[in-house]
């Protein structure tokens, strides 16, 4: 952690506080929500910010269904204002005019949300908030126009800047330990020996993203193996009765698993920071690594082949890693980006669809899936810009010669997929 992330996390932690609402308060929340960005006064509005968030945390999904149409329409934009506010900066372009247009064409629900957001302890209350927002308002053109709102401020508030990283480990708090375990989306931690066995041994890292305005709550968190070679089992990977490496002997440091912890920053990207962060920090610390993998799930190869008519071949190896192979390589959607979730996420970072493995997950979850399938994809430190420019201007998959030769040949029957 650098000395600039301790200093913030130590000054955000001190002024953090949980809220709660002081007294009765029988006002709408309409009324309430119209008060508070018409407010002049610091500790008016910020008790009127405590009260609103406090009596938004005990009300109905009708009745937050309501609150959240409110400031969807009677808090949106003035489309006419914006227009005549266009006009005259085109007319006459100004420091004014242009004022005068940024104002009328930000909403004033926006205003609204950074004055909530001043009320310390404030931000995880609106992650939350945004949770529900997306749960109750899917399929609502004004409601989902709302949630840009939402992304367009949570996107400054959680920039890269303001992230701290931090180790976990046995010895972390216990409140800590157990989010981690309730947050783990990609294989589950059954008991605490299970997450015991992930964090304890010498082998094993573990480092999750925080920001201080919630220094309790992991935002992203990854699960790192220090193995010797790249691993293509799962099981394996976190079999109980597996032998501990020591880190002096290891050469690969595999990623194992990714998972993102508050549902209220869905689309708000950690990931590609953190993957690469750890990965940098890593070879810093110990120079025998010098591969960087992961060992991901490809949890798109069993719909799409279903989709296609095709059965997921499990009990044959070779034509279970062709097939799989085929699929990251080939299979595209409507904006020519891969079908799979996961390897957009690790192509786009800049990424090498590294090598494909068939019985690589032998649980209940990895069958119905991907018919067992899993995927190394390589974190290249000295490629990885190279590779995400390639991904995101021409959509290229890069993928190693073993891996191409396997979606070669693949028998699906089938010409490139769009």
């Amino acid at each position: 952690m650098t000395l600039l992330a301790d200093v913030l996390s130590t000054v955000f932690e001190r002024r953090y506080r949980p809220f709660g609402l002081k007294g009765a308060e029988t006002r709408p929340m309409d009324d309430m929500a119209n008060e508070l960005v018409g407010s002049s006064g610091e500790t008016s509005g910020l008790a009127l910010a405590e009260r609103i968030l406090s009596r938004f945390e005990t009300m109905s999904d009708d009745e937050k269904l309501g609150f959240f149409r409110h400031l969807a329409n009677a808090m949106n934009i003035d489309a006419e204002a914006v227009r005549s506010a266009l006009e005259a900066y085109e007319q006459t372009p100004s420091k004014n005019s242009y004022r005068a247009f940024m104002a009328a064409s930000e909403p004033r629900r926006q205003e609204l949300i950074r004055r909530l957001n001043g009320l310390p302890g404030a931000t995880g209350a609106l992650v939350r908030m945004r949770a529900d927002l997306l749960r109750l308002g899917r399929g609502e053109p004004e409601l989902e126009a709302l949630d840009l709102d939402f992304r367009h401020l949570f996107a400054s508030w959680f920039n890269r800047g303001f992230l701290v990283l931090r180790p976990i480990n046995w010895e972390s708090p216990a409140h800590i330990l157990e989010k981690i375990i309730a947050y783990e989306a990609v294989h589950a931690i059954d008991s605490w020996n299970d997450l015991r066995r992930r964090l304890e041994p010498r082998d094993r890292r573990c480092f999750a993203f925080f920001h201080p305005a919630m220094p309790d709550e992991p935002l992203i968190f990854v699960e790192v193996a220090l193995t010797k070679g790249t691993p293509g089992s799962i099981q394996a990977l976190l079999a109980e009765d597996r032998d501990t490496v020591q880190p002096e002997d290891t050469d690969t440091a595999v990623f194992y698993s990714i998972s993102n912890c508050q549902t209220g920053l869905a689309s708000i990207s950690f990931g590609n920071f953190l993957i690469k962060q750890v990965a940098s920090d890593l070879a810093s610390e110990m120079g025998n690594l010098k591969t960087f993998v992961t060992l991901s799930p490809i949890p798109g190869l069993g719909p799409w082949a279903a989709g296609q008519g095709l059965d997921l071949p499990s009990d044959d190896p070779k034509q279970m890693r062709a097939l799989a192979a085929h699929y990251l390589i080939n299979a595209k959607r409507e904006d020519d980006l891969p079908d799979d979730p996961v390897a957009r996420f690790h192509l786009g970072n800049g990424a090498t669809v590294h090598a494909v493995h068939a019985d690589a997950d032998t649980s209940d979850k990895g069958r119905a899936q991907s018919g067992g399938a899993m995927v190394n994809y390589l974190y290249d430190l000295g490629k990885v810009a190279q590779n995400h420019e390639a991904f995101v201007t021409t959509r290229k998959v890069v993928a190693s010669s073993e891996v191409k030769s396997a979606a070669n040949a693949a028998n699906t029957g089938q010409a490139k997929e769009r």
